[in-house]
């Protein structure tokens, strides 16, 4: 029986469209050029890192936001804020929580994803970043402390995001119940790999969670 459903964020929680669009404004290409680029990355299995060289050839993407805060100290910039959030979202943590589950949010975030997440007032039970647990995923020390912020046995977890390689493998080697969603680039594409049904369950909405983890009587 799951008792605790725990949420990926981006493209899981957020949609960062806006996020990446902004990017192919401070970079100055065309923002459907490095959508795309970001779009082979997930369909190739390269790193994202390897779509700021494409487009960019030698950036110092650390030195570009240092310098992007400095000439756009009031913007969001690399951030997000609650209009960002999918529809989706609001409504389905708080049918998950009127079914008795209990909610984390748990992903690879740097430290301001924290406020940014905590200042949207969503219905959850705990919100966690990598940073400041100085762990990421795929890591399988993350998942251990996924566990361990959650307070029960791995088999009572559930672990949603849209990656396989980020989410459905690590989480179903922690002994967790993975659930890949079917949006964000890696999303639909990783919903197409044998592993995403093998290892997990795919949805295509957060709608689905609450009929899937604990139906209705």
């Amino acid at each position: 029986m799951i008792k605790v459903v725990v949420f990926d964020v981006g493209e899981t929680l957020i949609d960062e469209t806006r996020i990446w669009s902004r990017w192919a404004d401070r970079l100055g290409v065309p923002r459907f050029a490095l959508l795309g680029v970001i779009g082979g990355m997930a369909a190739t299995g390269r790193p994202l890192t390897d779509a700021f060289e494409l487009v960019s050839p030698g950036i110092d993407v650390a030195a570009e936001q240092i310098a992007w805060a400095a000439d756009e100290p009031g913007s969001l910039r690399v951030n997000f804020d609650a209009d960002d959030l999918y529809p989706d979202v609001r409504r389905a943590l708080a049918e998950l929580r009127s079914r008795g589950l209990r909610l984390i949010i748990a992903g690879n975030q740097p430290p301001q994803a924290k406020s940014a997440l905590e200042r949207m007032d969503l219905p959850v039970d705990g919100i966690y970043t990598s940073d400041e647990w100085d762990l990421h995923k795929p890591d399988a020390k993350f998942f251990l402390k996924v566990a361990e912020v959650a307070g029960v046995r791995p088999e009572q977890i559930c672990y949603v995001g849209d990656r396989i390689d980020n989410d459905i493998l690590p989480a179903h080697a922690a002994g967790m119940k993975p659930v890949l969603i079917r949006r964000g680039p890696w999303g639909y594409l990783h919903a197409e790999l044998p592993q995403a049904t093998r290892y997990g369950t795919v949805v295509d909405n957060l709608d689905a969670l609450p009929d899937l983890l604990a139906p209705a009587p």
